[in-house]
């Protein structure tokens, strides 16, 4: 007999995925920071080059591309990071570099919104930063690209939109930690699981957002991304 809820079950966040009926279920978001050694000098940090590191985020504050978001509550600051996404759809622990890309279905274009401000504050007094970056449609992603469609991550540039102009733009080989670097790393301290998105971190040029703004993400070979933000 299936169980009885309180309330209705929260629905389950998915992705589309190109050329494809079904959709891909997001079970957990992982980001990592400070992954282009550019964005981390224009934000006054050094890159940590002995070991990633990560925040994670709510499945449920993914949005998908293509519509409109309220600018976010509880803010004056609020950032764009335009990020490579990796999805993956096997999982395991302690995961050899060597076997890493053998978990991901494929990848899509993302934008990290940060509440910049609250992220800010939360640093100066040594504190998580979950309210500057786990909130509702925070983690915006475009459709999926299976892996086999988009091939060996090189070359690629990445590039971010804000009102048509461009202001971010880098290519993923500039990523100090690789994706396989990435999901080694990470399934040493998580079981990962199909389901897992992994955002590998945004190049330099992020900038604040307002209410009007529009931005147009994209990555060579993949589906671009686009989202308004309204007042």
């Amino acid at each position: 007999m299936p169980a009885e809820y309180l309330f209705d079950a929260p629905e389950q966040p998915v992705v589309p995925v190109e050329g494809e009926a079904r959709e891909f279920p997001v079970r957990r978001i992982f980001c990592v920071g400070r992954n282009y050694a550019a964005h981390a000098a224009e934000m006054g940090n050094e890159v940590d080059r002995e070991a990633p590191f990560y925040f994670t985020k709510s499945a449920h504050a993914l949005c998908l591309s293509g519509g409109e978001i309220d600018y976010p509550p509880g803010t004056a600051d609020c950032h764009h990071e335009m990020e490579f996404v990796v999805a993956l759809d096997k999982g395991g622990s302690d995961v050899a570099e060597a076997d890493a890309l053998g978990l991901v279905y494929g990848y899509a274009c993302g934008i990290d919104l940060t509440r910049r401000d609250l992220q800010a504050a939360a640093k100066e007094k040594r504190r998580p930063w979950d309210l500057g970056k786990d909130f509702e449609n925070a983690a915006i992603i475009g459709t999926l690209t299976p892996k086999a469609a988009f091939g060996e991550i090189g070359e690629q540039r990445i590039a971010l939109r804000k009102d048509g102009e461009t202001v971010q733009e880098a290519v993923l080989s500039e990523m100090v930690w690789s994706v396989p670097e990435l999901i080694a790393h990470l399934s040493r301290f998580y079981t990962l699981a199909p389901g897992d998105l992994i955002y590998t971190g945004t190049p330099a040029g992020v900038g604040p957002v307002q209410p009007g703004s529009v931005l147009e993400g994209e990555i060579e070979g993949l589906s671009p991304l686009r989202i308004g933000i309204s007042g």
